[in-house]
């Protein structure tokens, strides 16, 4: 597990250099799809993100930022196999492993899913509109490393053997692990609230 949480270190260090230029991203998301003609739909998949980098992106700094998460994605897939080979040595399987797969899976429509406290991603997102569109492209990152994180520490989702994977794996799944990995402890204070939303400087519209 030792080399897991290295890379694990070495994404945080990467994904903190990408949450510095969320706004970025968030532009060029917004760039690609009026060039796709896709406005009235929210970015729902990884893939979505790739075509727009390989077919709808006007500028260099719009593909390097596109390249960087796609990266930080790929880095994430790779621990992830490299957690399910662990496994798969002890003839045993994970739901959280699983649900992390399913998060991480390129085609997965994650539009719904949000990351919540402690991350602020999304209250960083200056409206509800943008907040649609961009909520569960930038919550995927910040969940998968919650679920991979808490595995490597032993505090995953308890072992079961391959049989009981079976059932069938869904975002619900995600949804619902994840948010065992942000519970507060009783007497914590309770749930965040969150913070206002933030907009950029001279931005007034809604």
């Amino acid at each position: 597990m030792t080399d897991v949480r290295e890379q694990l270190l070495s994404i945080e260090q990467k994904y903190k250099c990408f949450k510095q230029q969320q706004f970025i991203f968030i532009r060029a998301l917004e760039r690609s799809r009026e060039q796709a003609r896709d406005k009235t739909e929210p970015v729902s998949t990884v893939t979505q993100v790739q075509r727009y980098m390989n077919h709808h992106c006007s500028n260099s700094t719009d593909r390097r930022i596109f390249s960087l998460f796609l990266e930080i994605i790929s880095d994430l897939d790779d621990v992830l196999k490299h957690l399910e080979s662990l496994l798969s040595s002890r003839n045993t399987s994970s739901e959280g492993l699983n649900a992390c797969k399913e998060l991480l899976s390129p085609n997965s429509n994650i539009s719904q899913l949000r990351a919540h406290y402690p991350h602020d991603e999304i209250n960083r997102l200056s409206c509800d509109e943008a907040r649609n569109f961009y909520g569960g492209i930038m919550s995927v990152i910040p969940m998968a490393l919650d679920l991979l994180t808490k595995y490597s520490r032993g505090g995953a989702a308890q072992h079961i053997t391959p049989t009981a994977t079976e059932t069938s794996q869904n975002l619900e799944t995600v949804a619902d692990l994840y948010k065992d990995t942000r519970r507060y402890k009783k007497g914590t204070g309770g749930w965040h609230a969150g913070k206002p939303a933030w907009k950029p400087p001279g931005n007034t519209r809604r």
